[in-house]
């Protein structure tokens, strides 16, 4: 794995018009991106046809068509957003798919084995994203640690860095964004 600090000076760098330093900082994020999103399609208990290559792809063609250039403050604050643009990519997949198939199931997604209690299978990506959203609409800041601890795979120290949070503040909104889905997925909230 990159030191985190050369990430950031070159995303930094990046920032600052620097187009090599993109050349640069593109193998040693694209390998942890590859990573996550391997994971992340892993959990996924359809026939995902959809490769992790293909995601980080999609990723990539997104941030680097920004109308504004983003301007990076460090390692967690790349995979903050990457994470948020992998949410996106894999909800309008599901939905393309949904749309295909004329009301067919889309990818199951199961966030975390043990948050649900039921035999059932995992909720599906446009139901763990309906729920974020509403969680978000509630609680932005909940909505954004469960976003960076099950999309992006941070840390809760990572995510504590990229929110500007303390570890324990991080830990106490995940325990709480939890129940909160476990309830809303269970249909008690």
């Amino acid at each position: 794995m990159t030191e985190p600090h050369t990430i950031t000076r070159l995303l930094i760098d990046w920032s600052n018009g620097n187009h090599a330093a993109l050349d640069e900082l593109t193998p040693h994020v694209y390998r942890e991106l590859h990573a996550l999103a391997r994971t992340y399609l892993n959990r996924d208990r359809s026939n995902q046809t959809l490769e992790p290559a293909a995601l980080i792809n999609e990723i990539y063609i997104r941030l680097i068509d920004q109308t504004q250039p983003i301007e990076w403050e460090c390692r967690s604050h790349f995979f903050g957003i990457a994470a948020r643009l992998m949410r996106r990519v894999l909800v309008d997949y599901a939905r393309s798919r949904h749309a295909l198939k004329r009301g067919g199931e889309a990818g199951s997604l199961t966030l975390k084995e043990t948050m649900l209690l039921s035999s059932q299978p995992g909720p599906d990506i446009l139901a763990v994203d309906h729920a974020l959203t509403l969680l978000a609409q509630m609680d932005d800041r909940k909505a954004q640690v469960v976003e960076l601890r099950y999309f992006a795979g941070m840390t809760h120290e990572e995510t504590a860095r990229a929110t500007g949070m303390s570890v324990p503040t991080v830990k106490r909104d995940l325990r709480l964004a939890e129940a909160w889905l476990q309830r809303h997925f269970l249909g008690e909230g």
